[in-house]
């Protein structure tokens, strides 16, 4: 067997090649000992996005779990990466498990580790769980009957979708939007916020949002190159003054102004602050990957915040959201966090902001960059 490496953000491979069901069985054994390592009774949430057999490959892991005697939680059906982190910390889960391959292409699936705070598992201890995972699984999971497991409570099943609704209408001015004149258009490039950006703004214009694990062949990132069919579609009817795009397990936000112009995360992160500090008045330090833009620092300097540069990860990131007073965390390539939600990356999240921004100013995106 090949050695299962964790990269910046989980570990990644192509379906029926390296990422099968043996292997992720493997992953989560070795997750499994390490909760057994560090804890008494531990519980760990899994969850699956929209990747092609992502319920069998979460159900392999559910099973693994409760083989070893873990008490397990888990969804049902696709959610995003921001669900499943919210609901490791809320339901005061040791570990969250996301089949994820995020934004890479349709042949991959992966397997995210998320903490108890609500965010990614640090460094440290995913090195301690590579080092578990062993050769081979160690015994027979395929005779664990789930839904025995839950009637005799080893296993809870959780509408994770509707928790985090209700978490994002008590922390934002919805009314406010749904009153605007904004008309706005959401991409979900096919991926898991394609449920849930529809019952938070039913008025919104979707593209993108049906369940299609190939992704027409396209990966979900939502970068410019990536988004042509919405930058033609903007562009073609002019009738648009915003639209929000989000990757495969929507932890990831792309924008576009009125104009069909492709909004990089530099801006997003800087209006973020501003809006934030000056019309939420809330404040704290800003924890920045090395990547972005130095105006960061300049804004950071008129308001009189401290930035905290880092590598490359947003692993990085979140360890320095967890132990500090951070109200911004953010890198260059759409993985942004606030303070006030979970320390972990939110493209809807991060949307909704910046669309009150705009609600309550009046102002079109253009007009709040300048």
């Amino acid at each position: 067997m090949d050695k299962i490496k964790f990269g910046t953000d989980g570990w990644r491979a192509i379906i029926a090649k390296e990422f099968t069901v043996e292997n992720v069985a493997r992953v989560s054994e070795g997750t499994g000992l390490w909760l057994k390592n560090n804890y008494d009774n531990p519980t760990v949430f899994v969850g699956h996005d929209c990747r092609f057999a992502g319920e069998l490959f979460m159900e392999t892991s559910v099973k693994v779990f409760l083989k070893m005697g873990l008490k397990v939680r888990m969804s049902r059906g696709f959610v995003s990466t921001p669900m499943v982190s919210l609901a490791a910390n809320r339901f005061n889960c040791q570990i969250g498990v996301v089949l994820t391959a995020s934004h890479n292409p349709p042949s991959y699936n992966g397997y995210k580790l998320k903490a108890d705070f609500g965010g990614p598992l640090a460094p440290a201890h995913v090195q301690e769980v590579e080092d578990l995972i062993p050769d081979h699984c160690s015994f027979d999971y395929s005779t664990i009957n789930l839904d025995s497991n839950i009637q005799e409570g080893n296993l809870i099943v959780d509408d994770i979708e509707t928790m985090y609704v209700n978490h994002v209408k008590n922390n934002f001015d919805l009314q406010a939007i749904q009153a605007s004149n904004l008309n706005l258009i959401y991409d979900a490039m096919y991926g898991a916020g394609q449920r849930v950006l529809p019952r938070i703004l039913p008025n919104v214009d979707l593209m993108h949002c049906d369940y299609n694990p190939s992704f027409m062949g396209q990966a979900p990132e939502p970068i410019g190159k990536n988004l042509k069919e919405l930058e033609v579609h903007l562009k073609s009817t002019g009738s648009f003054d915003c639209a929000l795009a989000t990757d495969g397990d929507a932890d990831r936000i792309g924008m576009f102004n009125g104009a069909g112009e492709f909004i990089d995360s530099h801006h997003l992160i800087l209006l973020l602050i501003h809006y934030l500090v000056k019309y939420k008045g809330q404040t704290g330090k800003i924890a920045i990957a090395f990547s972005v833009t130095p105006r960061v620092k300049k804004l950071c300097d008129h308001y009189g915040l401290e930035v905290i540069t880092t590598k490359i990860g947003f692993k990085e990131i979140a360890s320095i959201m967890v132990t500090d007073d951070v109200l911004v965390g953010g890198e260059e390539s759409g993985g942004i966090a606030v303070k006030g939600h979970i320390p972990e990356r939110d493209g809807i999240w991060m949307g909704l902001i910046i669309w009150e921004f705009m609600a309550k100013s009046g102002k079109t995106l253009d007009e709040l960059i300048e």
